[in-house]
C-alpha cells in the first residue's frame, strides 16, 4: 500500500544501535532528552558548515560524552584547537548542567559514502539553480566512485520551478528495504529554493551486516 518506515528505527536492535545511549529514571526521563535535543541542535546550527554526518551521545554517571563524526574536523578544531573548548562552554551553559562534557572529533574519510553528506551537497546543487536531474546523476556518480552497492535519490516539490509540485525518483543497484541485514543509510534534507522548498530522500545501500 505504499506504507514506508524508517531504514534505521526499522533495524534499531537487530542490525543498528541508538544515536542516544544513556538510562534514566521515568521522572528524568523527559530532562534529558530534551537535553539532547539541545545539544543536537546547537551543534548543527553552530557547526552547520563541518559537513557533520552523526552526533553519538553517551551518558556515564556524571559525564556526557559527544562524538561527532565530520568530514571536515578542522572547522569544528578552529585555531589552535579552541573551537572544542568554546563549543563545551557554550553547552555547559545551554544545558545548566553540573555534568562533565567530553567531546570527541571522528572524521569521516569518504563522505560520499553518507547519505546525509551526499543530500547536502545536492541541496546545495539545487540551491544554486542547477537542474535536478544533472544533481541527481552527479550525486549517484559520487555515490558510485565511493563502491556503494546501491542508491535511491528522492526529490520532491516544484522541481525546476514548475507550477505543479511533483516526485522524482532514480535507483542504481540494490536497495533492499525488507531485508533487515542490508546496511541502509537513509537520510532526509531540504534545499531552499527561490521557488520553495525541495525535500531530498537518499537511500545508500552498504552491503550486508551478518551477526556472527
Amino acid at each position: 500500500m505504499g506504507q514506508k518506515i524508517h531504514p534505521s528505527g526499522f533495524r534499531l536492535g537487530i542490525t543498528e544501535s541508538h544515536k542516544s545511549s544513556w538510562f534514566s529514571e521515568m521522572k528524568t526521563y523527559p530532562q534529558i532528552i530534551e537535553e539532547d535535543y539541545k545539544v543536537r541542535s546547537y551543534i548543527e546550527e553552530k557547526l552547520h558548515k563541518a559537513n557533520i554526518a552523526n552526533i553519538q551521545i553517551n551518558r556515564k554517571l556524571d559525564q556526557i560524552e559527544i562524538n561527532i563524526h565530520t568530514a571536515r574536523p578542522g572547522i569544528i578544531l578552529g585555531k589552535m584547537g579552541t573551537g572544542i573548548e568554546s563549543t563545551r562552554n557554550d553547552l555547559a551553559k545551554r544545558l545548566k548542567t553540573t555534568s562533565k562534557i567530553r567531546i570527541n572529533i571522528i572524521e569521516i574519510t569518504e563522505p560520499d559514502r553518507e547519505a546525509i553528506l551526499l543530500g547536502q551537497w545536492i541541496a546545495q546543487q539545487l540551491e544554486k539553480r542547477i537542474a535536478f536531474r544533472r544533481a541527481i546523476r552527479q550525486g549517484i556518480q559520487r555515490a558510485n566512485k565511493s563502491n556503494i552497492k546501491g542508491i535511491k535519490i528522492q526529490i520532491s516539490g516544484r522541481l525546476n520551478g514548475a507550477e505543479i509540485a511533483r516526485k522524482e525518483w532514480v535507483r542504481e543497484g540494490r536497495v533492499p528495504l525488507q531485508t533487515l541485514r542490508a546496511n541502509i543509510d537513509y537520510a532526509y534534507t531540504r534545499a531552499n529554493t527561490i521557488y520553495g522548498i525541495l525535500g531530498i530522500k537518499i537511500w545508500l545501500f552498504k552491503g550486508e551486516k551478518i551477526k556472527v
